[in-house]
C-alpha cells in the first residue's frame, strides 16, 4: 500500500528557515531508512511542512519510519534551534493517508 504522509509545523511557523535545515532533514531521512526500510517514492519539503509518498515494505514500518523522522527531527531542532521547552515543533502527529488510486497519486507527486 502506497501512503501520502505529512506533518506541519506547530502555529503553522517554519521549520526549514535555511538551506541547512532542508539539508538536516533530508539527512535524518536517510538515517531513518537504515532502521527502517521505506521505499521513498516522493517528497516535498516546504517551509512550514513535509509531505511524503511513501510505499512500506511490512506492517509497521510506516509508523515507525514517521515516529523516527519526527522524533528525530523534533529533538534536533530544539538542540540547534535552542528552544528546547518551548513547546512542540508540529502541530501534532503526523497524517498518513493511504493512496487509493491512480488520480489520488498523482496530487501529492505533481
Amino acid at each position: 500500500m502506497i501512503y501520502h504522509a505529512l506533518n506541519r509545523a506547530n502555529f503553522r511557523s517554519r521549520l526549514f528557515k535555511k538551506a541547512a535545515h532542508y539539508q538536516d532533514f533530508l539527512a535524518i531521512m536517510e538515517e531513518s531508512l537504515k532502521f527502517v526500510p521505506m521505499r521513498i517514492l516522493a517528497y516535498c519539503l516546504m517551509p512550514n511542512h513535509w509531505d511524503l509518498v511513501l510505499y512500506r515494505r511490512a506492517d509497521g514500518d510506516l509508523s515507525k519510519f514517521l515516529q523516527r523522522i519526527t522524533l528525530t527531527h523534533t529533538q534536533r531542532y530544539h538542540s540547534k534551534t535552542r528552544t528546547a521547552g518551548y513547546g512542540p515543533v508540529y502541530q501534532g502527529r503526523y497524517k498518513s493517508l493511504p493512496v487509493e488510486s491512480d488520480r489520488h497519486f498523482l496530487t501529492p507527486v505533481r
